[in-house]
């Protein structure tokens, strides 16, 4: 299944970021460059019917092309419906936004996820150093008899540079961490999730984006026997 989705945690989960970052070959690198923030902060562009983004999804493990995805909008109004199929895979969970801006149903992880309440894609503010803390739960879409907590904090860290196969853009670099969120899966005694992001205004979405994290299995003790899920890195290759 395309998409079977991550996570991460505080100060003994950090480190291990790194440890994982550093075993890393160049299947991670993608030229960038820290700037100044933008004078004047372009303002996100607003979503309309046929606006699309196609990328190529890798596993950032092995390089291996996991598929071509592309995503469309297909409906705006109070809520955005983004159609999404892969070339491999077909048809894929759309994505809702409602407004623009706002998650409620969020197809990137596995399960797919559909919010209670909505939280935010993107920062608020597009400037380094922004912060926010979001806290809601979710249902696994399709299966509305539970639902579960999902904290969700998004860091602004930087404005990059960064050169994709769709070309060069200036973007803001923010991290989505979920820590110890509750997974429909009840063997998993505790769940990290984390998005790296790289955020472009002018084109309404993300050039590069790498989704990576870690659980605890019934019977574990401590995080060094932690299970890694895939990690996935989505670069945008065209769009409209």
């Amino acid at each position: 299944m395309l998409f079977r989705y991550l996570s991460w945690r505080s100060a003994a989960t950090v480190t291990a970021s790194l440890l994982l970052t550093a075993c890393l070959g160049s299947v991670s690198h993608i030229p960038k460059t820290e700037i100044a923030p933008p004078q004047s902060i372009p303002m996100v562009r607003a979503p309309a019917v046929g606006q699309q983004w196609v990328y190529e999804v890798r596993n950032v493990f092995n390089g291996e092309l996991v598929d071509i995805l592309t995503e469309t909008v297909v409906s705006v109004g109070p809520k955005v419906q983004i159609a999404r199929e892969g070339k491999k895979l077909g048809k894929l969970p759309d994505e809702i936004q409602e407004p623009w801006g706002m998650i409620l149903q969020d197809p990137h992880w596995t399960p797919p996820q559909r919010f209670t309440m909505v939280v935010r894609l993107w920062p608020q503010e597009m400037k380094p150093g922004w912060s926010g803390f979001y806290r809601t739960r979710y249902q696994v879409l399709g299966v509305p008899d539970n639902d579960f907590y999902w904290g969700l904090t998004i860091q602004a860290n930087a404005w990059n540079r960064i050169k994709t196969q769709a070309g060069e853009f200036d973007a803001l670099y923010y991290v989505s961490t979920a820590d110890n969120f509750e997974s429909d899966d009840w063997f998993r005694l505790a769940s990290n999730r984390r998005d790296r992001v790289w955020f472009v205004p002018q084109i309404g979405r993300w050039v590069v984006r790498e989704s990576f994290g870690e659980y605890l299995w019934l019977g574990m003790t401590g995080w060094s026997q932690s299970i890694k899920e895939d990690y996935l890195r989505w670069e945008l290759i065209s769009w409209k």
